[in-house]
């Protein structure tokens, strides 16, 4: 069982950043992928980033490429998502999920995660 928590979400005006935590409980962590995800108001709930259980593999959505970088520290229990050039349409609830999944980690995008946090509110003003 992973329980996991995000921080670090708030309000920023567009060209701002942030950097969002996800904090893991559980001995085995460092055995899962972690995604973040995010849903605005409105709409369907989209991919966003994923790096496998040891760093090595990370894939990103092509609308943040370039300017969000997701990382973990296995030893914290945390991953993190740091948030540059934010945008309006960026805003949203970001949640982190984990995945005990193996496999090539851009199938984190489409997969259903085994734990997810409650969610992380980011507002981007313009």
């Amino acid at each position: 069982q992973v329980q996991l928590v995000e921080s670090g979400g708030g309000l920023v005006q567009a060209g701002g950043s942030l950097r969002l935590s996800c904090v893991a409980s559980g001995r085995t962590f460092s055995s899962y992928a972690i995604g973040w995800f995010r849903q605005a108001p409105g709409k369907e709930r989209e991919f966003v980033a994923a790096i496998s259980w040891g760093g090595g593999s990370i894939y990103y959505a092509g609308s943040v490429k370039g300017r969000f970088t997701i990382s973990r520290n296995n030893a914290k229990n945390t991953v993190y998502l740091q948030m540059n050039s934010l945008k309006p349409e960026d805003t949203a609830v970001y949640y982190c999920a984990a995945d005990s999944f193996l496999g090539p980690i851009a199938a984190i995008s489409t997969r259903g995660m085994d734990y997810w946090g409650k969610g992380t509110l980011v507002t981007v003003s313009s």
